[in-house]
């Protein structure tokens, strides 16, 4: 497994981020959360939050419901290959820009995150 107790399985990242693109094409693929943190050296002496906080963007989430991208998008999340589950978030451009000036978590997988696509 590739793993570790605090690291980031990106092969699967990879896997995952295909997944989503095969049902919506994405313009953004964000990672967040307290184990890229942890990979960034940010200590333990913190407030953890989750895990994993992904942000997914894309201008096809127009006219999904949200809650019904959300649940799609995180049933896609493999959650015994990652170590833990993610808290997901799918936004439009429009949504995202919005939610990273509303939302702390989303502003800290913009600011701080891992980029998940090429």
């Amino acid at each position: 497994m590739i793993a570790t107790a605090e690291g980031v399985n990106r092969r699967e990242l990879d896997r995952y981020v295909q997944r989503i693109s095969d049902r919506w094409p994405l313009e953004r693929a964000l990672l967040g959360g307290a184990r890229v943190d942890d990979e960034r050296g940010l200590g333990h002496q913190r407030e953890r939050g989750p895990e994993f906080v992904v942000v997914l963007v894309s201008q096809f989430f127009a006219g999904v419901p949200w809650l019904e991208r959300v649940y799609q998008a995180g049933s896609l999340w493999d959650a015994s290959e990652m170590g833990d589950p993610a808290d997901v978030h799918c936004y439009t451009p429009d949504e995202f820009e919005r939610k990273v000036v509303a939302l702390r978590s989303v502003r800290h997988a913009a600011e701080c995150g891992i980029s998940l696509l090429p």
